[in-house]
């Protein structure tokens, strides 16, 4: 018995010397910390900046510079949402835009009409021309973004409802539906699935439904949309049926879009009228013209000489 418990004691001490000097030379729990924070690093070993992580700090510095009312960066930042540019420094770095442009593109312009022949006049109107496109083009760049982001969300929206259809009538929740809606779009398209996936976003944060709803038609500010959000939410205050109320506006949208087509068709001979008249006549014109003139230049106007 006694041989024995030597025998553990010298076995424990030894398990925990083993383990100590592995802790101390191996495992290393303060430099590991210091690895992983950054807080024993020297100033040489720090890992380099991205070029473009680099050029966007440069950008916010910029903007900083720029006075900013309130009126115009809530408009601002408004039509940056509405172009999914939801970054948590797009407005600052869209000033810094509007500065980097406003100075390279009048520089680009001098250099360009430096040895020009040109009177100094129309130089100087051209290189402040250049500074205000350089100033507000990248206004112009967000709406245009803006435009092209809505209209695909309006053209995902018939798909995203009538899948919204099939969820609900299989038994799904309106939640769960706006969830798999946004899942199952994803790569067919991403913006309507974006805006799904942000309004389940917002009701795990603990918003209402209806507060979420309007969030999104706020955000993407499309009428096809409002008017799906606006049928949603009166079928959640009056109790009617959600699957009924999807059905109907599905129909209703598929009515409207033939009608749409339809409207387009009619208006389709009258813009026909211009490239008809400017591209296609006179082709025909050379076609049907054309030898008949060559054969009187030809033919006729020796003749006449001759007489």
């Amino acid at each position: 018995m006694t041989s024995f418990l030597i025998s553990f004691i010298v076995f424990l001490a030894v398990a925990v010397a083993i383990s100590a000097a592995g802790l101390r030379m191996w495992i290393r729990p303060k430099e590991a910390i210091e690895r992983v924070t950054g807080a024993g690093q020297p100033a040489s070993e720090v890992m380099p900046v991205h070029p473009s992580l680099a050029f966007r700090d440069l950008l916010v510095k910029l903007g900083n510079y720029i006075p900013q009312s309130p009126k115009d960066v809530t408009v601002m930042r408004r039509k940056l949402i509405r172009a999914g540019l939801r970054q948590e420094n797009a407005l600052i770095q869209l000033y810094g835009w509007k500065v980097v442009m406003a100075v390279a593109l009048p520089a680009l312009m001098f250099m360009i009409t430096l040895r020009s022949d040109a009177d100094p006049t129309n130089k100087m109107l051209v290189i402040a021309a250049a500074a205000g496109i350089g100033f507000f083009g990248p206004n112009e760049f967000v709406n245009l973004k803006a435009k092209s982001r809505q209209k695909q969300v309006r053209r995902g929206l018939p798909n995203a409802l009538d899948l919204l259809v099939v969820c609900v009538e299989s038994g799904l929740g309106l939640d769960q539906a706006i969830l798999q809606v946004a899942k199952e779009l994803e790569h067919a398209h991403p913006e309507i699935s974006e805006e799904f996936a942000l309004v389940n976003y917002e009701l795990k944060a603990g918003k209402r439904r209806a507060e979420a709803l309007r969030n999104m038609a706020e955000r993407t500010a499309v009428e096809d949309l409002k008017k799906l959000v606006a049928v949603l939410i009166q079928a959640d205050r009056f109790g009617t049926g959600v699957a009924q109320s999807l059905r109907g506006h599905a129909d209703y949208m598929r009515v409207q879009a033939r009608q749409t087509a339809e409207e387009k068709a009619a208006k389709l001979g009258v813009k026909l009228v211009f490239p008809i008249f400017f591209c296609i006549l006179p082709s025909l014109f050379v076609v049907t013209v054309g030898p008949v003139v060559v054969k009187i230049i030809r033919e006729l106007i020796p003749m006449m000489n001759n007489m």
